[in-house]
């Protein structure tokens, strides 16, 4: 549950308030999790059903990198402390350590990114074993950063045949696994792999990928048969919320009789889209494929601020759709994630880059330090080995303001996330943030801008509006006699800085220009070859320009179509149509045309061509004079067999 002050909202189950109690027995921290609501400066919504087993992970891979680099962290009452004490201590239950083959130059320089080798893994798996966590080995299978990006071969595998890069792949992984037993490191699951969807160690072919898959599969089957043990086998895949493709993939797997128990994913709601889509595809996977399911990666912003001087991977202060950048919108990214899992019958999740925060604020002073002990994401050492990516980029950490410290090594309030899944939090109700707004005007409609803005408070409703001062300089500069797009800045008097998009446009002469009503007896579809109708009015925001639907065309033959809407009682004067297309597999037989037909047989038409999903192409036609009251607006689309896309968004306007 959560219960705001003042007021009591029953979200989850009835309890009022505990505090976690924490215990300390030859070394080890025992964790005792809360029986009852906690006061806390962030909301957070009981998950119903979650249960202690349930992982609660942060990956902790730069920490020895941090430490040799003078960083320190604290506990909550502000003594210095080991940081997986403060993590053991707040609740988490499991750490992940990425593993590289061998990050390091032939004079010995690390690469950065925390120099992750296996004794940099042991180290830090030794000590959350004393904090009573268990560790999840990451495998890259690569001397340095393993993505879908980059995948490459490590260096003492390179002109290796694939039967042997397998056996050395396997060697690795089950070497590596016995170091760490013998090191007393509680190891509860591997991946074989990160982020794999467009190869591993080097390999692009789907019949490799599985030889080596394979390989590192064998290693930890063998390896549990002879310790006895029950190491969980995970891959690791992203793009999270495309269905039919984690369909493809996970059928591709199945295919191939890979042996594994968990399909891990990484989920960035601000890259990979809306939770719900990500929800079905992990429920896909647990309920149709049999496997169990995880989110291996997740994060999000708690500051716009930048740490060390290096810059951020994100610094929009609203990243994603209902969630801010700020310390209640990370504690409700992480919240809603791991309900996501919880309600997809999942393992867990695993919080990334939680505790990689600045070395220092300075970029200058920084980058000796970052170099020295590769507390950075990548040294100029790396450069030969990874050029496309690291070339002159190198430097420091892009993710300082996703931690879950404070840029001086303090915990967050977030961090305690996990401790209050169950039973939720008591908290003050006050404005989480004030979002930007946009506004639409019809040339030659006077300005008028909101004086009051829906604000989102802690608990995520909207019930309260706040008053906004808009820049007059801004305004000022808005010319309503014509098309355009003007930002407004203003200044809530919460104190939240705001944005007003507003948008000059033409009035939209066509009906139903974006086929969200039912009614689509206004556009008329033209089928000239033999055969189906290949289009439909397809219900799929994420092929959609705006709104839920568009018009969808497939066909496993030749199509030859059109689609148009005939629009009457028109004034006499210069008018400009466009529209919104995406698609793709188009060949050199295909054409697409947009055309406009005025007076009867005056033709007015713009050629186009897709060349991706979502890659939105905007052919606009301009002064189409008309001296009758009709017009008609259309398009159509020549495609070879297997061609596809989408039409959304028609226009039609009078601009003289």
């Amino acid at each position: 549950m959560m219960i705001r002050k003042g007021k009591i909202i029953t979200l989850g189950l009835t309890a009022i308030m505990s505090m976690t109690m924490v215990s300390c027995m030859k070394g080890k921290t025992v964790y005792t999790p809360p029986t009852e609501a906690i006061e806390s400066e962030i909301c957070v919504e009981s998950v119903r059903g979650i249960g202690e087993d349930f992982i609660r992970g942060v990956d902790v891979s730069e920490l020895l990198s941090l430490e040799k680099s003078g960083v320190k962290f604290y506990s909550f009452d502000g003594t210095e402390q080991d940081c997986l004490k403060t993590l053991a201590d707040s609740g988490v239950n499991y750490v992940r350590i990425r593993v590289w083959n061998n990050p390091y130059d032939e004079e010995g320089n690390g690469y950065g990114g925390g120099n992750c080798d296996l004794d940099t893994a042991i180290a830090l798996g030794k000590r959350a074993t004393e904090y009573g966590m268990k560790v999840l080995i990451d495998f890259h299978y690569s001397d340095f950063w393993a993505d879908p990006a980059r995948q490459l071969c490590p260096k003492a595998w390179r002109g290796l045949k694939i039967k042997d890069k397998a056996n050395a792949l396997y060697e690795f992984t089950y070497e590596s696994l016995e170091f760490l037993n013998k090191a007393g490191v509680d190891v509860g699951m591997v991946q074989i792999g990160n982020e794999i969807n467009n190869g591993l160690a080097g390999e692009k072919n789907n019949a490799n990928v599985m030889e080596l898959l394979k390989a590192g599969s064998f290693a930890v089957r063998d390896y549990n048969k002879k310790e006895k043990k029950e190491v969980k086998i995970a891959v690791h895949y992203t793009d999270a919320g495309d269905y039919d493709g984690m369909e493809w993939v996970v059928s591709n797997l199945e295919e191939n009789n890979l042996d594994y128990d968990v399909f891990a994913i990484s989920y960035y709601p601000y890259w990979h889209g809306e939770f719900d889509k990500v929800k079905s595809v992990l429920r896909n996977i647990k309920s149709n494929h049999g496997k169990d399911v995880m989110v291996a990666e997740t994060s999000y912003p708690y500051t716009t601020k930048d740490g060390d001087g290096y810059g951020n991977s994100m610094d929009d202060p609203l990243p994603a759709d209902g969630y801010s950048a700020s310390l209640q919108g990370q504690a409700n990214e992480i919240r809603d994630v791991c309900a996501m899992v919880k309600e997809a019958e999942g393992l867990g999740v695993f919080y990334w880059g939680g505790i990689w925060i600045p070395v220092g604020s300075d970029a200058i002073a920084n980058a000796e330090i970052w170099k020295t002990y590769g507390s950075g994401w990548a040294t100029s050492y790396a450069s030969e080995y990874d050029p496309a990516n690291v070339g002159r980029n190198y430097g420091g950490c892009s993710w300082d303001n996703q931690a879950l410290f404070d840029f001086e090594g303090h915990p967050l309030e977030t961090l305690n996330v996990y401790q209050y899944l169950t039973y939720g939090t008591i908290c003050e109700d006050k404005i989480d943030y004030v979002p930007d707004c946009e506004l639409s005007v019809t040339t030659g409609q006077k300005l008028s801008l909101p004086s009051f803005i829906p604000a989102v408070h802690t608990d995520r409703t909207k019930n309260g509006n706040v008053k906004v001062a808009w820049d007059e300089n801004d305004i000022i500069t808005v010319d309503t006699t014509r098309e355009g797009r003007y930002k407004i800045k203003g200044t809530a008097e919460s104190g939240d800085e705001v944005i007003c998009t507003v948008t000059i446009g033409y009035a939209n002469l066509l009906a139903n220009p974006s086929f969200e009503d039912t009614d689509r007896s206004m556009w008329t579809v033209n089928v000239e070859n033999n055969g189906s109708d290949p289009t439909d009015y397809q219900e799929k925001s994420a092929d959609a320009h705006s709104g839920d639907f568009a018009f969808h065309y497939w066909s496993k033959d030749a199509m030859n179509f059109s689609v148009e809407q005939t629009v009457t009682g028109l004034e006499p004067g210069i008018y400009q149509a466009s529209v919104f297309s995406q698609g793709g597999d188009f060949d050199d037989t295909a054409s697409l045309e947009f055309y406009v037909v005025a007076d009867g047989d005056m033709v007015y038409s713009e050629s186009f061509m897709n060349d991706g999903w979502v890659n939105w192409k905007n052919p606009i036609i301009r002064n189409i004079e008309i001296t009758t009251d009709t017009l008609i607006v259309g398009v159509r689309v020549k495609g070879n067999p297997g061609s596809w896309g989408t039409l959304d968004d028609f226009s039609l306007s009078k601009t003289d």
